[in-house]
């Protein structure tokens, strides 16, 4: 099985292990199958959502020795080996807690996802002074709140996908994962964040960075606010307009017009409205239905493995069950 990002296994008789076995480096002859966006989950309410994709047995452990620091995207970022070797890669500040859940429900629905865990508190032997993210670092090498994503040798990784040229366009499959980017409040849809791997052939697409999730539908002056917010999620409005048959959702929302100065990044944003937008109402019925599987128990420890307090763990599952609800009642 695999020991890397991709969860859903070809075969879903291991729910606690991850998808595949470890990628490896694309054949050059033409794949063995038509590419995978998502595969039945089988036994939802089976799912360990407290573990996520990689199970017990791939949690990272130490000691942790830092290996380099990542300079990629805005989050702050480094990379450690554990114990057994394994790498992986660390991130630092809002975006942990909310990408360490966000990973665990769209497997729980049958797409792939990141082998992602958090930690509080971890201790990294020969951390040196960070360029970014030194405020998480104590001087011992003690770091808190991170979100450990986990890495392999040999993967094979191809891509970005792109939201408006895929091998999906139109199926229930794509509209499904369109409803869970609403769901989930994930509105940092960029192209650049979607990912496709090989495996034997077979091309699995996934979103790979989720940590623009639970806070608000868009992009904010206060960014913090757009992630893992318990105030700005519950607040946020779902099912924007219903006109069968299709239905809209909030996210992703445009960005404030404060940040129009940015006239890039401003345009790029407005330009990803369409993914919430007119989406059939019996997909967004069925992935609500797989949904719906799940138990409050599930949702509520895939909260709590990613850090939150009580009174947020049950805040946010609600409105996580409230929206299930929402899709199933359309």
């Amino acid at each position: 099985m695999t020991k890397h990002l991709l969860t859903a296994a070809l075969s879903i008789a291991i729910l606690t292990t991850p998808a595949f076995p470890a990628a490896k480096k694309a054949p050059k002859e033409s794949p063995a199958g038509p590419p995978m966006l998502w595969q039945d989950p089988g036994d939802v309410a089976a799912r360990d959502l407290a573990a996520g994709p990689g199970g017990v047995a791939h949690q990272p452990h130490g000691p942790f020795k830092f290996v380099r620091e990542d300079m990629d995207g805005t989050s702050p970022k480094f990379v450690v080996t554990d114990a057994d070797g394994t790498k992986w890669s660390v991130k630092l500040d809002a975006e942990a807690h909310p990408e360490a859940v966000a990973s665990r429900l769209v497997w729980a629905a049958g797409y792939f996802a990141d082998e992602e865990y958090y930690l509080s508190s971890f201790q990294v032997q020969g951390i040196p002074e960070l360029h970014r993210g030194e405020k998480y670092v104590e001087p011992n090498g003690v770091v808190h709140n991170a979100r450990f994503k986990r890495s392999v040798k040999g993967e094979a990784k191809e891509g970005p996908w792109k939201w408006k040229d895929n091998p999906f366009s139109g199926t229930r499959e794509l509209n499904g994962l369109r409803v869970m980017m609403a769901l989930i409040n994930n509105w940092d849809l960029k192209d650049v964040n979607n990912a496709i791997y090989e495996y034997e052939g077979r091309k699995m697409y996934l979103v790979k960075d989720l940590g623009a999730s639970f806070g608000s539908t868009g992009i904010r002056v206060t960014r913090a606010a757009g992630k893992g917010n318990l105030a700005a999620y519950t607040d946020s409005k779902f099912i924007t307009e219903v006109k069968p048959p299709v239905v809209s959702f909030g996210t992703p929302s445009r960005p404030a017009l404060s940040l129009a100065y940015n006239v890039q990044d401003f345009t790029s944003r407005v330009n990803m409205e369409w993914i919430g937008k007119q989406i059939p109402i019996e997909d967004a019925k069925w992935i609500g239905s797989i949904l719906a599987r799940l138990t409050p128990q599930q949702i509520e420890n895939a909260f709590a493995a990613a850090g939150y307090s009580p009174r947020e763990i049950v805040g946010f599952a609600k409105v996580v069950e409230d929206r299930i609800a929402d899709l199933n009642g359309l």
